[in-house]
């Protein structure tokens, strides 16, 4: 067995808006393919140029898609947890091969996982584990790199998603 610890940097950042508007927000900027979808679309493909061609029709405007949601509140309730969570899995894997194409075992952390849940306090909140805080164990400079271009788009996804409204008239 092989042991290595590291440290992995959370990041949360705190929605303007409620919990169904930040999820509805989420939603219309990501795009959405799940696992059917994906396998269809690799067996469509006849090159490279065609599979990215694909890919890129699921983006959305974030250049993310999403691959699943939990929502967890959906279920909590019927433990009498009366919560708004949900978890998604979301990336893009022309995203992933930037990193992948250096060391496979970054498949372990792509697609990333997002949270989106609302505090006891009624606070909305969209977190995440910074990937490359998550690739740091690898110790790859190429990897390093392409997970740094991720948690650049993944922290500008998130800021889209939670920025206040009247930040967005500035934009």
């Amino acid at each position: 067995m092989i042991k290595d610890d590291f440290t992995v940097r959370h990041i949360e950042f705190v929605s303007a808006h409620s919990f169904e508007a930040t999820v509805e927000r989420f939603e219309a900027i990501t795009g959405q393919i799940d696992g059917a979808i994906f396998v269809k679309e690799l067996k469509a493909s006849r090159s490279v140029e065609d599979f990215e061609a694909h890919m890129h029709a699921h983006e959305s405007t974030s250049g993310f898609m999403r691959f699943l949601a939990l929502d967890h509140g959906a279920w909590l309730h019927l433990y009498g947890i009366d919560e708004k969570c949900r978890t998604y899995t979301l990336g893009n894997p022309l995203i992933a091969v930037t990193m992948l194409k250096h060391d496979r075992r970054v498949g372990l952390n792509v697609p990333v996982r997002l949270m989106i849940y609302e505090t006891k306090a009624g606070e909305v909140r969209l977190a995440y584990d910074q990937p490359s805080s998550l690739m740091s164990q690898l110790r790859n400079a190429e990897v390093t790199a392409a997970a740094d271009k991720l948690d650049a788009k993944l922290a500008a996804l998130a800021e889209d998603v939670t920025r206040r409204a009247d930040r967005e008239a500035a934009v």
